[in-house]
């Protein structure tokens, strides 16, 4: 029980932790930036190797559209976890300070893009896997299903999709995930906990978003498949 706590919550929660505490470079200064960042790739690694046998599932079965959308989305976030990861060994100037490669602006700027990338993404991911995150939840910490909890959590969600779409232009989110270039950066001095509820607004909305689209999908191709076999 503890052991699927810690895989399915609390290392997936610690992740997200440490990649918002990231996005705050202006808050935290450049060490704690790259020790945070460092947790976080350590993390990745423990995720990855608990979760290889999706890896070896890959070739096995049919692809429907929603695997598809799954296999599609997991190789735009390898893609910009490989542009983080590589980007953040050339920059960096606290951990590896010793083997500083290069401060060209143009990286500098590849490193914040991917970040945010990584970001949405990592709200999407969680978001189509947001069933089992409830299952393991329930099991953990032995809920039983209720109605009033259900809707009272929907209400939730709703709420946080609203507050995202309000903090995503709060924060110019859309900007910087077209690689826009923009000189409008969070003014820590004047707060800080803004930032942080806006950026877990932002991602709990699109994990919503992902999670809902992901059952509607889901129950289309049911009902597709319900009246293709109804038709033979």
């Amino acid at each position: 029980m503890l052991r699927l706590a810690t895989d399915r919550l609390l290392l997936p929660a610690s992740m997200a932790a440490l990649l918002l505490l990231s996005l705050a470079y202006w808050w935290l200064d450049n060490g704690p930036h790259e020790i945070f960042g460092t947790a976080m790739f350590g993390l990745l690694a423990w995720h990855l190797y608990t979760n290889r046998r999706w890896f070896l599932k890959l070739r096995i079965g049919r692809y429907d559209a929603r695997r598809w959308a799954v296999a599609v989305m997991h190789t735009w976030l390898a893609i910009n976890i490989a542009v983080l990861l590589v980007t953040s060994v050339l920059i960096s100037r606290s951990v590896l300070s010793f083997i500083q490669f290069t401060d060209n602006i143009s990286v500098i700027e590849f490193h914040w893009f991917s970040a945010y990338w990584v970001a949405m993404i990592i709200a999407v991911h969680v978001g189509s896997h947001w069933t089992r995150v409830m299952v393991t939840a329930a099991t953990v910490f032995r809920l039983s299903p209720s109605r009033i909890r259900c809707g009272v959590l929907r209400l939730v969600a709703m709420t946080f999709v609203a507050l995202g779409a309000w903090s995503f232009a709060v924060l110019g989110v859309s900007t910087k995930l077209m690689f826009g270039y923009s000189l409008d950066f969070w003014d820590f001095t004047a707060s800080v906990t803004p930032f942080f509820a806006h950026w877990t607004a932002v991602v709990a909305g699109v994990a919503v978003l992902s999670h809902y689209s992901s059952a509607g999908l889901m129950s289309a191709l049911k009902l597709r498949s319900q009246s293709q076999n109804g038709g033979t």
